[in-house]
């Protein structure tokens, strides 16, 4: 039987890539706080995730590189398994 594949190394190898990049959020584009590491990564909303631009529930590659995006892991929750690369905002206030 075969084991989460979040916890083989393939996964973890390509989240160390992406989080040595350094890149902002493709969510929301702020900035990430990379420092927040471990247990503390896990509870923070303002860590860093692996978000995959085509979700994995709509046919997206869990280990491809490409659709591989590093986010908040706040904004990758809220996204859920939308397609949309970023939250729409109205022109004024309804």
């Amino acid at each position: 039987m075969a084991g989460n594949p979040r916890n083989g190394r393939p996964y973890r190898s390509l989240t160390a890539r992406q989080r040595a990049k350094g890149l902002p959020c493709w969510w929301c584009g702020q900035p990430i706080d990379y420092t927040i590491v471990g247990l503390a990564a896990q509870r923070s909303a303002a860590a860093f995730t692996l978000d995959h631009e085509l979700p994995l529930s709509r046919g997206g590659d869990l280990l491809d590189e490409a659709n591989a995006r590093s986010a908040h892991r706040r904004c990758n929750s809220a996204r859920g398994n939308r397609l949309s690369a970023a939250p729409t905002k109205t022109s004024r206030r309804w």
